[in-house]
């Protein structure tokens, strides 16, 4: 064991000099962001309230947007969502629910989480629009219908913030959350996903969402878990303003409450 940070700095600064091959770990920069997640909910205050949702009933979704085929129901006075199709189906089985508000480029998402049964995965997108600028819902863009594909190599640019990702096997054995842009499928960032499985959940889990100028940030219960400095050439430009929406992968039955977009400042 070392004895002091300081003797083991001396020590590697010696096995330099003595040509050894071992060197002293750079030093963080802003670039290393996404692998070093030092930061909080302090560092992204919260700005005028732009939308506010209970997701309590039927009539707060209406508008709403559904791709794919999925039952939408309020049993609790909260937002449930299950598939209507048979998970053997795969992709098909899936599904995508968009609100139909657009929303500036800035913004701070919130909203509370109650898994109910899995396996499954959830989503969230955001800043999605059509890749030439379109809205999401032109009728000029491809018709879309729950399967993956369609939304990270179709027409529209989006992110896609996954969690609570118990589809596999692999994703029970090793709970992260994923954050990936397209139009591509560009993994950006990940980060370990602190929710349990639903044997175990205490719900509800706050869950907020920041994407302001070149960051994305996101947060359980106010804990970090991934942040993201886009430099809007590795993976494209950076996104705008556009719609979000809830995804979910088949069996999983999870429900979504009050449901709140801020300007982020």
């Amino acid at each position: 064991m070392w004895p002091s940070l300081l003797s083991r700095t001396a020590f590697l600064k010696s096995c330099l000099r003595a040509g050894l091959g071992m060197s002293l770990p750079a030093p963080r920069t802003e670039t290393d962001a996404p692998r070093y997640p030092c930061f909080s909910e302090e560092d992204y205050p919260l700005g005028k309230l732009l939308y506010e949702n209970p997701l309590a009933t039927q009539k707060d979704v209406a508008g709403f947007r559904m791709e794919g085929q999925a039952l939408v129901h309020f049993p609790a006075g909260r937002m449930r969502l299950e598939n209507r199709l048979d998970p053997a189906l795969g992709q098909k089985s899936n599904f995508l629910f968009w609100c139909p508000q657009d929303f500036p480029p800035d913004v701070a998402i919130t909203w509370e989480f109650y898994p109910l049964r899995e396996p499954g995965l959830c989503m969230l997108f955001f800043s999605a629009g059509g890749k030439k600028g379109e809205d999401l819902f032109d009728a000029a863009l491809a018709k879309r219908t729950g399967e993956y594909q369609q939304y990270h190599h179709g027409d529209i640019n989006a992110f896609h913030m996954s969690y609570f990702r118990r589809r596999y096997e692999s994703e029970r054995a090793f709970h992260l959350c994923n954050l990936r842009k397209s139009y591509g499928f560009h993994m950006v960032t990940q980060g370990a996903d602190p929710i349990p499985s639903v044997a175990d959940a205490k719900s509800p889990y706050r869950i907020k969402l920041i994407k302001r100028k070149k960051e994305v940030a996101f947060f359980i219960n106010g804990l970090p878990v991934l942040r993201y400095l886009d430099d809007g050439k590795t993976y494209g430009p950076l996104l705008q303003g556009g719609k979000i929406g809830f995804r979910q992968m088949a069996p999983l039955v999870a429900e979504y409450s009050n449901l709140k977009v801020y300007a982020a400042v």
